[in-house]
């Protein structure tokens, strides 16, 4: 039987994305991310592959593609959820340092567990290596934290998409140290990062200005398409891109701050909000079928058997111990002791699968199992969904003692009444 054909293909992908959707509202009532739904589905889909032997297939190219796309839409979406408040700088501040520490010291301790339980591996190979492991998967947080109060999941938001930016500026940063016609140090780096952050407004700005003034009906894939143009033009001029989307995201969320005094009357606030509404609308969507497809993708890739090894699992247990400790003494000092559930909320999942693939020839070590991707990303999803749950079953129970208190207190006032 031939699974490969239009029509075949055109039932396969209309199946994945309703299941996707269905994994969705399950994910919402149960707490287990959907993402994790994903790559089991595509995981069970190799054996159906097997079967009709077409397990030859290969899935990186568009993995990769989804991958890049996945990342664009995903942090454009988690921006145009962003408001820029004044009262809210301390905590988009108290995220921003969380998730640099966060991201630096987990690294870090994942580069001393590979550089000395893995063979032959360098240091300059380990922190690359250490890196994506080390960034949290806003693909996965932000539609997990959905039903948590304001203020946590707003830290999360801000955290994560943060940790997306910052994880891929130093693992473009490292790997420009392999070759020395490309590294520029620290203050070439720095000067990348201004330079980016200028052609992002300027972009942002004309962006925003000349879109209102198009009178067609079919615009918004048009924005995109001028979005992924930038991204992947700054890619090769090798600026950090994605602070382009987040910028543009920014502006367009906030364009009262951003647009004041005399640049208010450039713009038809109107007509850029409803702009602004649209894209948020489709930028959802697509940022879902990408998401969705990425995953799948992912799980028909990886090796089932790498998982069997106990080598792997003790890397993978001890890169876990290194995430979550040092996650509690961070969480402590900025956020005090109410910790649960954030101390938990730290998956891994897209951006450390495209940075892992991205990994230069010269730095790629055999000895290192692709395993441990897999179980440190299993792992930090399952730990997330436990806690989850248990953060909804404790907030429940608390909701219910309140109303029986209440309750109770109004039975004992009841005799006092008089009649």
């Amino acid at each position: 039987m031939e699974i490969i054909s239009s029509y075949n293909l055109i039932i396969e992908v209309s199946i994945i994305i309703i299941l996707s959707f269905l994994f969705n509202g399950l994910s919402r009532k149960t707490n287990i991310p959907a993402v994790l739904m994903l790559i089991i589905l595509g995981v069970g889909l190799q054996y159906v592959l097997k079967y009709f032997n077409a397990k030859s297939l290969n899935f990186f190219p568009i993995l990769e593609i989804l991958g890049i796309v996945g990342l664009i839409m995903i942090v454009l979406e988690a921006a145009l959820e962003l408001e820029l408040k004044r009262e809210k700088l301390i905590p988009i501040l108290k995220s921003f340092a969380v998730a640099l520490i966060g991201l630096i010291s987990a690294s870090w301790a994942a580069v001393l567990i590979l550089y000395n339980f893995i063979p032959d591996m360098s240091m300059q190979s380990a922190w690359l290596y250490a890196t994506p492991l080390s960034i949290l998967s806003s693909a996965i947080i932000i539609p997990s934290v959905v039903g948590l109060p304001v203020l946590k999941k707003e830290f999360h938001i801000y955290e994560s998409t943060f940790s997306d930016i910052m994880g891929i500026m130093m693992f473009y940063f490292l790997t420009g140290k392999l070759n020395p016609t490309h590294d520029n140090g620290i203050s070439g780096f720095a000067g990348n990062i201004v330079l980016t952050i200028i052609i992002s407004v300027v972009a942002s700005y004309a962006i925003i200005l000349i879109f209102q003034r198009i009178k067609s009906q079919v615009k918004l894939f048009l924005l995109i398409a001028v979005l992924l143009l930038l991204y992947a033009l700054g890619k090769k001029m090798h600026l950090s891109s994605l602070i382009i989307i987040l910028i543009f995201g920014l502006v367009i969320a906030n364009m009262k701050l951003f647009f004041k005094g005399k640049l208010s009357k450039l713009i038809d606030f109107e007509k850029a909000h409803h702009i602004y509404h649209e894209l948020h609308i489709i930028t959802a969507e697509t940022a879902f079928v990408v998401r969705t497809f990425f995953f799948v993708i992912f799980g028909l890739s990886i090796a089932i058997s790498s998982l069997l090894s106990l080598h792997v699992t003790l890397i993978s247990f001890l890169i876990l111990i290194s995430i979550y400790a040092i996650r509690y003494i961070i969480l402590r000092i900025f956020m005090g002791e109410d910790i649960l559930p954030q101390l938990f909320v730290a998956p891994r999942g897209l951006i450390t699968v495209l940075l892992f693939y991205s990994i230069p020839e010269e730095a790629q070590i055999e000895g290192f199992e692709p395993g441990i991707l897999l179980c440190v990303i299993i792992g930090t999803s399952l730990i997330m969904t436990a806690v989850m749950i248990y953060d909804k079953y404790r907030n429940s129970l608390a909701v219910n003692k309140a109303a029986n208190r209440k309750v109770e207190s109004i039975k004992w006032k009841a005799p006092s009444i008089k009649e």
